[in-house]
């Protein structure tokens, strides 16, 4: 049992009284590389990080659901059958509950109307829920997917909803889109499920194909520095759906289902048929997917030091293509390549959160101490910086 633990198991014990009947965790998520294709039915490769989000959950003998957090003051509970008058929440509306609350009770409703999920969740008990997590929030480390991937593990077994693990992925996106009214993709969520220690998983979002990666990052004595900017970002808010929206624009002009079908080589034929900004995002995502794939053969080919160049290029591309950084970011970048980090970009879905460095293992203090100084000489937040390591993906705990 982790510090986390306790704590979710704590607040459950206040909350009712009695010992939770089970401990579930997920983890957060750093993606090496591939960022925005998600949901352009493209490739990521994200790994599962040691920060996790924890849920204690145990039945209770109405159809009555209740969910408590740590970082919240004061729970929130609904009956069953409400789930269905609360989601889907209408767009470009705020949940009917408040938004940390939307994510366990949006995987609830989801659960519920699963494909492939038996009859005995229609039938399954109500529950009470609480949860404690060290994922830091905000940062683009996806801590609405560790919540979600908690809650799904956990509701999936007291339900006995019998579904596997791409399809809790599923449900937690689905609450996400739908619930919580945030376009992301679904990279997050299997990720977030998928997750196994010295891997990375290459993700293909159309077919939901997966495969282990190994990255051997400690193996060539190298080490992953995350600096969170500790600028809050929300994917719900416009700047995610804007870039959402002109990637399905692009591919109505290309003539496609998704950027997905669009290579390199129609490029030129892209940029002559949209505006700049449009095709700058479409840029983005298809040179983006190309990098997932060379990510991946120089991984397999060459290992983790050879991919420096991939990582730098992806930012460069997200700064001025995208335009999803900010100067936080871009400072991160530049203090830490500056430092000798073979290569570093922002991770995540962008105007905030975190970037991440590859690096030696034993230059972890040298850039550190580099990337705090040059956010003291801008005057920016100090920002947040430690180590993380591909981990274990969701799983019951107790």
């Amino acid at each position: 049992m982790t510090t986390t633990d306790d704590a979710a198991t704590a607040l459950f014990t206040e909350l009712t009284g009695h010992a939770p009947a089970g401990v579930w965790s997920a983890p957060g998520r750093v993606n090496l590389i591939g960022e925005h294709t998600d949901y352009n039915d493209g490739f990521v490769l994200p790994f599962a990080i040691p920060h996790r989000t924890v849920a204690a959950v145990g039945p209770r003998d109405d159809r009555r659901i209740r969910v408590a957090s740590t970082f919240a003051d004061e729970p929130v509970e609904v009956a069953l059958d409400e789930l269905a008058e609360l989601f889907p929440t209408p767009t470009g509306e705020a949940p009917a509950v408040p938004e940390w609350a939307a994510y366990p009770l949006g995987v609830a409703w989801a659960l519920r109307q699963a494909e492939g999920a038996s009859d005995a969740v229609i039938t399954g008990t109500g529950l009470d829920i609480a949860i404690a997590s060290d994922v830091p929030v905000g940062a683009g480390l996806s801590s609405s997917a560790a919540i979600e991937g908690a809650t799904a593990s956990a509701l999936n077994e007291l339900w006995e909803a019998g579904l596997e693990r791409t399809a809790l992925a599923r449900v937690g996106r689905r609450a996400e889109n739908e619930a919580v009214g945030a376009p992301t993709g679904i990279m997050d969520q299997m990720a977030s499920m998928l997750g196994e220690p010295d891997a990375a998983i290459f993700l293909d979002c159309r077919s939901l194909d997966a495969n282990l990666v190994q990255v051997g990052i400690a193996e060539a004595g190298l080490a992953i520095l995350v600096m969170d900017t500790r600028v809050k970002h929300a994917h719900s808010t416009g700047g995610y759906g804007e870039r959402r929206a002109a990637c399905e624009r692009g591919a109505a002009i290309m003539g496609v289902p998704s950027l997905r079908d669009v290579s390199v080589d129609d490029l030129p034929r892209a940029e002559e048929l949209m505006d700049d900004v449009t095709f700058r995002r479409v840029r983005h995502v298809v040179t983006e997917n190309q990098r997932v794939l060379d990510t991946v053969r120089v991984l397999r080919e060459e290992g983790a030091r050879a991919i420096g160049d991939l990582l730098v290029a992806s930012h460069a591309s997200m700064r001025d293509d995208f335009e999803i950084s900010v100067p936080e970011l871009d400072t991160a970048v530049e203090a830490a390549l500056a430092a000798g980090a073979i290569g570093a970009r922002m991770t995540g879905g962008g105007f905030g959160g975190a970037a991440i460095a590859l690096i030696e293992q034993d230059a972890v203090q040298q850039v550190t101490d580099a990337v705090n100084a040059a956010f003291a000489a801008s005057s920016f937040t100090a920002p947040v910086i430690f180590t993380v390591t591909p981990s274990a993906g969701a799983h019951r705990d107790a």
